[in-house]
């Protein structure tokens, strides 16, 4: 077996990505979070992790300037980490997501992780060193700027550590 990783654009990786997202998150599935919650932003990166040539599973990345308790910083978004349904339970995404927060500790310009992921999700997170970001959260959302307390939000500390306040995204969550 050889694995390998790659580190994509998220718009140019987007036509090899699609097709493990529909796969994962079918059209008109309820628990689909991408189609049923709320809006997100494309992912900046994408990391692909591959297995004898085929896509097994999928990070993306959001790099974005955001307001923390009324200060800027630099945070990198990780979201949609997804691997496929028989490849589960092998540690792709554990891959995946190391390989995400290495990119984002190697930029040297971001200063912490966040993601956000329901409650089921967050052990497998709470594992890999992310802790609950414990403050508000605003978001752009259809219709404006409102608090965004959808899915459990957290983080990892990179340059900072950010802890609590309020956070502003400066745009859609990812």
């Amino acid at each position: 077996m050889s694995i390998e990783i790659d580190i994509l654009s998220g718009v140019a990786a987007w036509p090899m990505v699609k097709p493990l997202l529909e796969s994962v998150w079918p059209a008109g599935r309820e628990t689909a979070p991408q189609r049923t919650g709320p809006e997100t932003a494309h992912p900046t990166l994408r990391v692909l992790v591959e297995s004898d040539g085929e896509l097994v599973s999928h990070v993306g990345i959001t790099i974005r300037i955001v307001s923390w308790n009324g200060r800027k910083c630099q945070i990198g978004g990780i979201g949609g980490l997804v691997t496929r349904a028989d490849n589960r339970r092998q540690g792709y995404g554990s891959i995946a997501l190391r390989a995400a927060e290495r990119t984002l500790r190697d930029h040297e310009a971001i200063d912490c992780g966040l993601l956000f992921c329901d409650d089921q999700q967050a052990p497998f997170f709470q594992a890999r060193g992310w802790q609950r970001y414990d403050g508000e959260i605003t978001a752009e959302q259809r219709g404006g700027k409102a608090p965004y307390r959808d899915l459990t939000p957290l983080q990892i500390d990179l340059r900072r550590k950010i802890r609590g306040g309020t956070l502003d995204l400066c745009g859609l969550p990812w």
